[in-house]
């Protein structure tokens, strides 16, 4: 993962537990006051916020437990992999796309970074500039010129 990734993951993760949690707490204590459980929504509601607030916090937990940051440095610039930025031409259309390489946790399409577990990343892995890469996609084939890649 890169650092950016996990500065990412642990603010969210201080957020849900120093900010969020509290609230939760706090809320399940004022329904919790309000008498009968049963019958009771408010707690109902809090209860189900807290759960899924203390789920996020356990699944954030583990994905940082098992992560290792990746040291730009150490990798190879003139291959594609993890983390890498690549500029690719559509042979069939001419248009360009240019994508950001990334593990599943990071991956956002709105900023043009994919997972290395999508099938153009792994087309794409160990190759080079110039290179012609086919990818399978659920629309058939499509090639792809490698034009550039970067750290």
């Amino acid at each position: 993962m890169s650092k950016e990734g996990y500065d990412k993951i642990m603010a969210e993760l201080e957020q849900l537990i120093n900010i969020e949690y509290p609230k939760v707490k706090e809320a399940l204590i004022e329904a919790r006051d309000k008498g009968d459980l049963s019958e009771n929504f408010e707690y109902h509601a809090a209860k189900r916020a807290q759960s899924r607030l203390i789920g996020r916090i356990r699944f954030l937990q583990k994905i940082l437990r098992f992560t290792q940051v990746i040291d730009t440095n150490r990798l190879a610039a003139d291959v594609v992999g993890l983390l890498s930025r690549v500029e690719m031409t559509n042979l069939a259309t001419d248009s360009k796309k240019s994508f950001t390489i990334v593990s599943p946790h990071e991956m956002n399409l709105l900023e043009n970074k994919i997972s290395i577990n999508s099938p153009i990343a792994q087309a794409l892995m160990g190759k080079k500039v110039g290179d012609v890469v086919e990818v399978h996609v659920p629309a058939g084939v499509q090639k792809y010129r490698i034009d550039v890649i970067q750290l």
